[in-house]
């Protein structure tokens, strides 16, 4: 069943008119949008009651991701975080019901800006003060990792710490036919630094360049809530900081944006919590690990004919690269005791949005 075809539109015309409470709807744009590996998010422009709205319908892929959350809980995080003061999109409306559009979705607002991270990284006139942009994420992320378990709502929540993931990533790697035994290093690494003690917070797990929006050079948004857990909310730094999502500037740790002293500085200010050296290589390790793991099973999605994306196909033949940098990381170099110092902030205000 196709979205966008006339019979599906009226339906979805109808779910909206039942949802919103409008005498009148009429959906005037239903485009795919670009991006989204792992669901599919369509341009929705529509009239209620004469006035215009500018959404994003949210709804599963042809092929899932085994770790991706269902739409309804995916919806359920966003209200969470929407009300927690996140800059993420604002959810709307849940439709669990399939015979609208074959699939479970849900609508959300659709915020200004650019998310590409090849471009985020490269173009100076979006980004036209990076240190700026590295506190608005740090902050952003710090009033994330303000909420913690128990949440009303968000029980479907796994805990997913330290020792979780390597047992779950390992359980994953025992599956396949053909050995990693690069990757089983950075797990038998991990396991051997584990932490002793972990905080826990709800944790994006996907907080990186490429999943927020950047609109006149201000952070608007983060998207892509589909693999949220509660767990150690340095897993968040580490994921930004990993090399594979520098994109343009991989001189650039944090995100291909800026040092991350930029971002650690502010992070620990607005969240009461330091962020050590140490843990944070330990968690740009597990990110790697993660990725290749990631990585993989986007290739199992291709190979099943489930979804003949060139895509999902190259992200396969990311996994060597992944290893490279693990061994990088794992070497016998000890992380500096302490963090560049961040770029000088004149004029910082309230920018942050507090």
């Amino acid at each position: 069943m196709r979205l966008d075809d006339p019979e599906t539109r009226r339906r979805l015309e109808d779910f909206i008119r039942g949802a919103s409470g409008a005498a009148t709807v009429a959906i005037a744009v239903l485009e795919r949008m670009s991006g989204g590996a792992v669901q599919e998010n369509w341009a929705l422009d529509v009239r209620l009651d004469g006035e215009p709205r500018r959404w994003v319908l949210r709804t599963d892929a042809a092929a899932t991701v085994r770790e991706s959350l269902t739409r309804a809980q995916e919806f359920a995080v966003l209200r969470a975080v929407h009300d927690g003061g996140v800059l993420a999109p604002q959810p709307l409306y849940l439709c669990e019901d399939t015979a609208v559009t074959g699939r479970q979705f849900f609508i959300m607002t659709r915020l200004p800006g650019v998310a590409a991270g090849h471009r985020v990284t490269r173009e100076t006139t979006l980004v036209p003060d990076p240190a700026l942009l590295a506190r608005q994420l740090a902050a952003n992320l710090a009033r994330l990792h303000r909420i913690r378990p128990p949440h009303a709502g968000l029980d479907f929540l796994p805990v997913m710490l330290a020792c979780d993931c390597i047992t779950h990533y390992r359980r994953y790697l025992d599956t396949l036919s053909e050995p990693y035994p690069v990757l089983e290093w950075g797990l038998r690494w991990c396991e051997l630094n584990a932490p002793a003690n972990e905080d826990v917070t709800l944790v994006h797990r996907d907080y990186r360049t490429g999943n927020y929006l950047v609109h006149d050079g201000h952070l608007a948004g983060v998207l892509d809530w589909e693999f949220p857990a509660f767990g150690n909310p340095i897993e968040d730094v580490g994921w930004l900081c990993a090399r594979h999502w520098r994109f343009a500037r991989p001189d650039r740790e944090l995100g291909g944006i800026a040092p991350v002293g930029d971002f650690v500085s502010e992070y620990e200010r607005v969240s009461g919590r330091r962020v050590v050296p140490g843990a944070l290589r330990y968690w740009q390790v597990m990110a790697n690990v993660r990725w290749a793991v990631i990585a993989l099973q986007q290739l199992e999605r291709y190979l099943s004919g489930a979804q003949p994306s060139l895509e999902l196909a190259l992200t396969g033949h990311v996994v060597g690269q992944v290893e490279w940098e693990l061994l990088r990381l794992t070497g016998e170099r000890e992380p500096e005791a302490r963090f560049p110092v961040p770029s000088p902030a004149p004029g910082r205000g309230g920018a942050l949005g507090e």
